[in-house]
């Protein structure tokens, strides 16, 4: 594939990953409709974005509040059925924006950032759906809570803060077997009757899938090659 893929290149590509989702999931005894695709637009500008529109995708993913403002509003005006998912960190300072913008949340990780949703969404009546992000491989310097610390943190989403609460979402240790973290990140989802679960990207989603993802997060299998982002 070049650099800047085409429609063609962006359909064949979409097509490949939407069949092997649902070869996966019928193997796991899944019915295929059950498993979203997010595609993953990060650092990749709006005209790319369009391709994949074009395609038929609907669900795309996002890392930076800043770099989802520039891109998505216009879009969404055009593809009102289009939504948009966080799936990087999100700082305190642009809950506003984040609300504003995302129909869901998939990084909720730490006590201040839930307290400051619950405000924000009480003061604009917007309430984006919310995933708990849990460090399954409890790594220092990666966002989530503590898995030891999940089940109270759902507790109070939940009972202090009244989020609308959806599901769990998790990032594996690049070094180590995937299926360990996605099986307990199903486990907490489980105990805590969760039933959306965001796991999984471009190398290792047809496996996530057989632990029960929901959503899978994939982005260069879609887009290719991703451009360095413009500091």
């Amino acid at each position: 594939m070049t650099d800047v893929p085409t429609q063609d290149d962006v359909a064949v590509n979409l097509a490949d990953v939407k069949a092997r989702m649902a070869a996966v999931a019928k193997s796991a005894g899944r019915v295929p409709a059950d498993v979203a695709l997010v595609a993953v637009s990060k650092t990749h500008p709006a005209e790319r974005v369009r391709i994949v529109l074009a395609a038929g995708q609907r669900v795309f993913g996002e890392n930076r509040v800043q770099e989802a403002m520039a891109k998505f509003p216009a879009l969404k005006d055009q593809h009102p059925d289009l939504r948009l998912h966080l799936i990087g960190p999100l700082q305190s300072n642009k809950v506003k924006e984040a609300i504003a913008l995302f129909d869901a949340i998939e990084s909720v990780d730490r006590p201040k950032l839930a307290a400051s949703l619950a405000e924000q969404m009480a003061k604009s009546g917007r309430r984006p759906d919310c995933y708990i992000q849990v460090n399954t491989g409890a790594e220092p310097q990666k966002a989530g809570i503590l898995p030891a610390e999940a089940d109270a943190f759902i507790r109070a989403c939940r009972e202090t803060h009244g989020l609308p609460l959806k599901g769990l979402m998790c990032i594996p240790p690049v070094e180590e077997a995937a299926s360990i973290h996605f099986a307990l990140l199903r486990e907490i989802a489980r105990r805590n009757g969760l039933s959306k679960l965001s796991m999984g990207m471009s190398g290792d989603f047809e496996e996530a899938i057989r632990f029960g993802a929901t959503l899978v997060r994939v982005g260069s299998a879609i887009f290719g090659a991703r451009p360095r982002p413009q500091e």
